[in-house]
């Protein structure tokens, strides 16, 4: 299925038509590279990266910093999952792209993967030729297509966001998402997913930052 700039509008209604003629160019590819590409993958990860750039208005972080992102720093239990080994990294490879990913060793790991160097360059993550690479990869590794299939979507926010912050605002865009691209919705998030499926420990750490981050 292909998403287009109607889809959008409906979908991210506070996404100027200027940057939807921005993004779709870097986001249509990367849909199609990693197979986000039925009605049931796509409403779910839009509804995610939906939530988690407030529809592409934040494409990194904003640095404070608040009391959390000063835990990015070494040396810290935070930074140390992170990957954060220098001071300044914290910053350095704070949040960046649409499902914002976070710290040192993201960038290096994701980086690689796509064969580029986001270490000596981190703000390259927040540019759309790579941001949306890095989380179609991301959903891709994580078997977040696989979840959106059974329609686990509190799963696929517990890989994403480490929790289920800001899970009602995700489920209101997975809704109207749903309802755009044809796929018959069955009420709230409570049905959708059991709290416990799957497995959420031990995956690489992304995130969105505080609210008072945005």
């Amino acid at each position: 299925m292909m998403v287009t700039e109607n889809h959008m509008a409906e979908i991210m209604p506070n996404l100027s038509s200027a940057k939807r003629a921005l993004y779709m160019p870097f986001l249509l590819p990367a849909l199609e590279e990693f197979e986000i590409n039925t009605p049931q993958r796509l409403a779910a990860f839009l509804a995610q990266v939906a939530h988690e750039s407030a529809e592409f208005r934040f494409m990194e972080e904003i640095w404070g910093p608040s009391a959390a992102q000063r835990s990015y720093e070494p040396v810290t239990r935070k930074s140390q999952i992170l990957g954060n080994t220098m001071p300044g990294d914290g910053k350095r490879f704070k949040g960046r792209g649409p499902i914002q990913i976070t710290g040192r060793a993201n960038y290096k790991k994701y980086g690689d993967l796509l064969h580029v160097d986001l270490i000596s360059d981190p703000s390259r993550a927040a540019l759309p030729e790579f941001g949306f690479r890095t989380a179609g990869l991301y959903w891709k590794r994580n078997g977040l297509n696989e979840l959106a299939d059974k329609e686990w979507f509190k799963t696929i926010t517990k890989r994403i966001n480490g929790g289920l912050r800001g899970i009602e605002d995700r489920t209101r865009y997975y809704i109207r998402a749903k309802r755009v691209l044809g796929i018959a919705t069955r009420g709230t998030e409570e049905d959708y997913a059991p709290d416990d499926a799957g497995d959420d420990s031990g995956l690489p750490l992304f995130t969105r930052g505080s609210e008072e981050d945005h």
